[in-house]
């Protein structure tokens, strides 16, 4: 009698053992991709969800994801550019959510690679975006070359001040291991080949359009003889354009930019901002989620790094650039 109680039992918790989720098994785990839905689990985290820049980089990833047809894509930003904390957090819940990939725009390249390390230790596929880490240990990078297009905005600037006066820089994060090259390789080819242009000073405006205003208009009292400015990304371009519009000097303040919104060619347009870098970050979303799902599919990449381009906006091309 004992033996057939115990047949019974075993067979009736069969089905509970084939039952269990894949990812629920062992060291082995897998996120979605291999649950019940079939479809790979991606999490898109970028700096903020304000600018057109990270707008368009999500319109990208959805577009691929539309088109692959088995991704289910999770859209997510802290809600300030400084936020490079709740960011972490945000890697770390989705490897607890399972993610099979983690997309990735780091705020700041220090304090975001150890969730970079973890979410690789956990078996997720991370692709990285816009802006580096500090570790090696990720999937992709796709990115602008944002050297080579801060070099080419000093020469840019630099012949419309040809080649001598003031200049100022406005940046966005001080942590960001984008803006910082970009700031960083001006100053540099600045130094190396206009000794005749002076860098006043550089503040941050943490890619807020208003912060950048004030910071322009802090400038332009303390140098009234301010010959250009350079700023770092969107926000700041915005803002300080705004103020060299607000003090009547457009055309007399040059000034170079970076990122391309409707914001930006309007004052392109206007004649306020003579010239901005405009990267790719649609290719940016589309390229880099394809290679998430390449990965995961266990494809190589090659290469590893990945330049998406960069475009000299001005008021002669303006009408053609997207």
């Amino acid at each position: 009698m004992k033996r057939r109680i115990l047949t019974l039992l075993a067979a009736a918790m069969l089905p509970l053992v084939f039952s269990i989720p894949l990812w629920a098994k062992g060291n082995g785990e897998k996120g979605n991709g291999e649950s019940g839905s079939g479809k790979i689990k991606v999490t898109l985290i970028t700096m903020d969800s304000i600018d057109e820049h990270w707008l368009k980089v999500k319109a990208g990833a959805q577009a691929k994801a539309d088109e692959l047809g088995n991704v289910d894509l999770t859209f997510n930003a802290p809600p300030g550019k400084v936020d490079a904390a709740v960011q972490l957090q945000m890697v770390e819940d989705a490897i607890t959510k399972k993610s099979d990939i983690i997309m990735l725009a780091p705020l700041n390249k220090d304090a975001l690679s150890p969730g970079v390390e973890k979410a690789k230790k956990a078996g997720v596929k991370v692709i990285i975006i816009d802006s580096a880490v500090s570790t090696p240990d990720y999937d992709a990078f796709f990115s602008t070359d944002n050297g080579a297009a801060a070099r080419t905005a000093a020469d840019t600037l630099a012949g419309l001040i040809g080649g001598t006066g003031k200049v100022a820089i406005v940046n966005a994060q001080a942590g960001a291991g984008t803006t910082m090259t970009r700031e960083n390789d001006f100053k540099d080819q600045i130094a190396t080949k206009y000794p005749n242009i002076t860098i006043v000073g550089t503040q941050y405006s943490d890619g807020d359009k208003t912060k950048a205003l004030n910071i322009a208009l802090d400038f332009i009292t303390a140098n009234p003889d301010l010959a250009g400015f350079y700023a770092c990304n969107e926000g700041s371009t915005v803002g300080v354009g705004n103020a060299v519009d607000q003090k009547g000097l457009a055309g007399k303040v040059k000034v170079v930019g970076f990122d391309w919104s409707a914001d930006t060619k309007s004052l392109v347009e206007r004649g306020i901002l003579q010239a901005t870098m405009v990267q790719n970050p649609y290719e940016m979303g589309y390229q880099g989620l394809q290679a998430g799902v390449d990965a995961y599919a266990g494809k190589p990449i090659s290469p590893k790094d990945r330049d998406t381009g960069v475009t000299v906006a001005t008021k002669d091309n303006a009408s053609t650039i997207k």
